[in-house]
């Protein structure tokens, strides 16, 4: 075991998130709560009331003022996190694009969560998946260990980037689900963050010499070379987080994937992919099992957005079928998010697999035995999607 590590301890995913944060012990924290993120700030709360950290707190009046509060403390230089779920996280959504055009480091847990209407306060992808186009890196969280990791790893990977950065963790499923944890000494986590390298934020602060414009008005002559620099920082963030993952895993003795991890893929004809959580069920359940010709191999993303296109080209050169497991649903008449990303990704290839995109666990709605059966058929079948999974014929 690595000496940064001192011991394991019984986490939640929100407990985890908010150890990682007294670790690091950031310059302001501001939040609104709603279910199931407010155990988050809940516990940093009363790290804070402890003396454990030296945070500034914002309590604000809404999730649009929380991140306000959060733009404007990065735009000074401060090192900022911020944590929301469902309609919170849509009540920020004209602010996620301020922070991104201004590109401001600011670190978000999403606890995802459906949204309304009808009113479900349980997991799914829909929050975050709404706001996948904002400009936002988006990193998800397999397991509460995860999400302590990719909270931490989350601060280097935005202050290098000069991108914000969405750390998600299944709603219920591991925000309040009790696992065993990794811990890392305080010291390994403060000498692997470091000083808050937002020297280059400091808009402002007042040190900069002469006037200073901050989120002017872009006319017709100079918005698009705008929004092209920030493509290209999104573009350029793969490389970053792939880099930030293996100083993470040299600094800490783990072994965090970069992007992606695959199992069974060795001897698959077919493959699973999907986000979050559900990968443990349909690990145990499918992976190595049948699938006709050959078996079944599994394909998990960390790294959502920017979409690592070449990784998941490269994870599924071999298998014949895909069937992409989407916790979310675009409404497009397409599938789900995530299987649009990977249709994407393959066209074009010379032998691409096919793809079957499966709209799953809306609302918090369990894997059943019948459904993982249903999985299993679909490697058999020329179904391109969408298939709501268990409720197909409603």
């Amino acid at each position: 075991m690595s000496p940064a590590v001192v011991g394991r301890r019984g986490l939640t995913g929100n407990d985890a998130v908010a150890l990682a944060w007294r670790q690091i012990n950031p310059d302001v924290v501001a939040a609104y709560p709603i279910t199931p993120s407010t155990q988050v700030v809940e516990r940093f709360a009363r790290y804070l009331a402890d003396g454990e950290a030296t945070t500034e707190f914002v309590p604000t009046e809404s999730e649009h003022s929380a991140l306000s509060a959060c733009v404007g403390a990065s735009a000074a230089g401060a090192r900022v996190m911020t944590a929301t779920s469902s309609q919170g996280l849509a009540l920020m959504h004209e602010v996620l694009y301020i922070a991104s055009g201004l590109r401001l480091p600011i670190v978000m847990a999403v606890a995802t969560r459906a949204l309304s209407a009808p009113l479900n306060i349980h997991g799914d992808h829909s929050d975050a998946m709404g706001s996948r186009d904002a400009g936002w890196i988006q990193l998800y969280a397999g397991t509460v260990q995860e999400a302590y990791d990719l909270s931490i790893l989350a601060v280097r990977v935005a202050e290098r980037a000069r991108l914000p950065v969405m750390v998600c963790l299944d709603g219920f499923t591991l925000s309040h689900s009790l696992e065993p944890v990794l811990v890392y000494a305080d010291d390994a986590v403060r000498a692997f963050v470091g000083e808050a390298r937002t020297s280059g934020y400091r808009l402002l602060d007042g040190q900069d010499a002469g006037p200073l414009t901050v989120g002017p008005l872009a006319l017709p002559d100079a918005y698009m070379d705008f929004r092209r620099a920030l493509a290209h920082a999104m573009a350029r963030a793969l490389e970053v987080v792939a880099e930030e993952t293996a100083a993470f895993n040299a600094h800490f003795g783990r072994a965090l994937p970069v992007h992606l991890e695959t199992s069974g893929l060795e001897e698959a004809d077919g493959a699973l992919l999907l986000l979050g959580s559900t990968a443990d069920a349909v690990r145990e359940a499918l992976v190595g099992t049948s699938a006709g010709r050959g078996g079944i191999g599994l394909v998990r993303l960390l790294t959502f957005r920017p979409f690592p296109a070449e990784a998941v080209r490269k994870a599924l050169s071999y298998v014949a079928r895909v069937v992409v497991m989407d916790r979310a649903d675009s409404l497009s008449t397409l599938g789900g998010p995530l299987g649009i990303e990977v249709r994407a990704a393959l066209y074009g290839q010379a032998f691409p697999p096919a793809v079957t995109d499966v709209v799953y666990g809306l609302g918090g709605r369990e894997l059943r035995p019948r459904d993982l059966e249903r999985l299993r058929t679909l490697f058999q079948e020329a179904v391109p999607g969408p298939v709501y999974l268990g409720v197909e014929d409603g």
